[in-house]
């Protein structure tokens, strides 16, 4: 579903990714654990390209990302058609992103009426499904400030759903919540990854890493330093670094 090739990133003159690759299988849930400022949020920003890569190529169910290819060449495809490729992609924010004056209902039905101009009668009746899969069904018709943070969360989960998307990208999807909200939006996640919904999951929630993860990828200082099954990389990490980090968090 997912192949990073070769992907480098500078801001500035500070290289953030340096030559990552990644592949993830369709249906599969891909965590990727890493400190601080060590390029995680990034690299699931150029999967989307909602960050331009530097050098490297991604391709999503065999499409590349941003660009089309002439010869050796790549040119940059116009905002129209990568918004059209953004579809296929979902992406679930730290800090909700929703739209404040919308409900939750017309959070989760935005984008399928505006994107994909289908009539808005029939969009909120999928809406309506998808906060039901959330639990949310019942807070249909109230404003994010009327919401809890893991409710917030999980209308912002819908609304990535609403699309019917290849892949769902989640960028610490719990690190704003308060630490007893952050079950109800893991609960969620499991379900998608129990439905074969293909995942490429920042966090550092390792509990929710060992159980849902069919790969662990570790990524430091803009490099792959380690990848494989949750009990190979958190059990028995290989790399220095690896095990440095996991006995900060998991202590």
């Amino acid at each position: 579903m997912v192949q990073v090739r070769g992907v480098h990133k500078l801001f500035g003159t500070h290289e953030v990714l340096r030559g990552v690759d990644l592949t993830v299988a369709a249906g599969s849930v891909t965590v990727i654990l890493g400190p601080s400022g060590s390029g995680k949020s990034t690299l699931l920003r150029s999967i989307n390209h909602l960050e331009k890569v530097d050098r490297g190529t991604v391709r999503v169910d065999g499409d590349l990302i941003g660009y089309r290819q002439a010869g050796t060449k790549l040119h940059e495809l116009s905002e129209r058609h990568i918004l059209k490729q953004r579809a296929n992609i979902g992406f679930v924010f730290q800090n909700f992103n929703l739209f404040p004056h919308l409900t939750a209902l017309e959070n989760v039905a935005e984008a399928p009426v505006s994107a994909l101009r289908r009539p808005r009668a029939q969009v909120q009746a999928l809406a309506l499904e998808l906060l039901e899969r959330v639990g949310l069904a019942d807070k249909a018709g109230a404003y994010p400030r009327q919401l809890s943070g893991g409710q917030q969360q999980r209308v912002a989960i819908a609304r990535a759903l609403a699309l019917r998307p290849k892949l769902v990208l989640f960028d610490e999807p719990t690190s704003a919540l308060d630490p007893e909200l952050v079950g109800e939006v893991l609960d969620v996640m499991r379900g998608l990854a129990r439905s074969g919904t293909t995942m490429i999951v920042v966090t550092h929630e390792i509990g929710f890493a060992r159980e849902v993860a069919d790969t662990i990828v570790f990524l430091d200082s803009g490099r792959v330093v380690e990848q494989g099954p949750p009990a190979q990389v958190l059990d028995h990490p290989e790399h220095d670094r690896t095990r440095a980090f996991l006995s900060k968090v998991l202590s």
